[in-house]
């Protein structure tokens, strides 16, 4: 059982697709390998599952709620609303819609509510106070825990605070995605938002396998949807690389439990979503949790990515 897993929740994006991209759907890991990854981490003591309505166009939530009528348990649960289920289909936060991709999610998950209930993205067509009066309608009814949203800036952050209670807000966050320190992390802090970080190995940049001048290796995110990713595509991103790479030798364990270590030490960070695509993939998780970061080695972080990341 590893210590403290409570801060550290599973992405099951790819669960029968990669992410809310319509031409994967189907794709990703199957049902045995979605069950072995959550019976893995289960295991390890991480008890906070991530979806979304639109991962492998609803299959992540339906092999979820497999997973829980066969197991006999129940995790916290995370879900999402926003992207399409189907290339062409509806989107967005209307209230209609909202109210009805909850319902659909409940079904899917085979569960009465779920803990945590986000915005997807933020939707310019609607007004932000009409999809926060749906999100708290389904709290006061009972369907959900607490709601939240992901993907918005500092300026839409403050727009949904101002229109309800938000309680979270899922963004990407990593030693190479650092934006949000300027202003989200900021007013989280002030504003009492728990702020939980996706994304915490930069689609894989940040566990070591993308080398310069090699093939991306087969099955990665560079390979399969390489689009969000094409910034670090750069000489700098390679020496900062090697440079956390140094000092994750000099400290016994990878540059993944490195990264995943870097932001467990900020107390700012609720929570950590990992997208592992194999049960072994979960061990920097363990590094991280056991060799937390000392102020020393937090700052020698920050001499390696200083002005290469902003």
């Amino acid at each position: 059982m590893v210590a403290s897993g409570g801060r550290v929740a599973l992405g099951c994006g790819n669960f029968g697709g990669v992410g809310s991209a319509p031409e994967f759907f189907g794709q990703g890991l199957s049902r045995d390998q979605a069950f072995e990854l959550m019976d893995a981490a289960w295991e390890l003591g991480i008890t906070h599952f991530d979806t979304a309505d639109a991962y492998g166009g609803g299959r992540s939530e339906t092999v979820i709620g497999a997973w829980i009528r066969s197991r006999g348990t129940v995790p916290q649960l995370t879900t999402k609303t926003h992207n399409p289920m189907l290339a062409g289909t509806d989107f967005g936060l209307k209230p209609e819609r909202i109210a009805r991709q909850l319902r659909d999610s409940l079904d899917r998950l085979g569960v009465d509510r779920v803990d945590l209930y986000l915005a997807h993205e933020f939707d310019p067509d609607v007004p932000l106070p009409e999809s926060i009066g749906a999100f708290e309608a389904a709290r006061e009814a009972g369907l959900i825990g607490a709601y939240g949203v992901s993907n918005f800036d500092a300026a839409q952050l403050t727009a949904a605070i101002e229109a309800g209670a938000p309680r979270a807000i899922q963004n990407c966050y990593s030693l190479l995605t650092r934006q949000d320190r300027r202003d989200v992390l900021p007013l989280c802090a002030e504003r009492q938002v728990a702020y939980q970080a996706f994304s915490p190995l930069a689609g894989g940049w940040l566990t070591g396998k993308y080398r310069p001048g090699e093939a991306f290796p087969a099955g990665s995110r560079m390979t399969q949807r390489p689009e969000p990713y094409q910034e670090f595509l750069s000489d700098q991103t390679f020496a900062v690389l090697g440079g956390l790479d140094a000092i994750a030798v000099g400290r016994g364990i990878s540059m993944a439990g490195l990264a995943l270590a870097w932001l467990l030490a900020d107390n700012r960070v609720t929570k950590i979503v990992i997208g592992p695509g194999r049960p072994e993939h979960l061990a920097p998780v363990g590094e991280a949790l056991a060799h937390p970061l000392a102020d020393a080695e937090l700052a020698e972080i920050e001499r390696v990515i200083d002005g290469v990341i902003a």
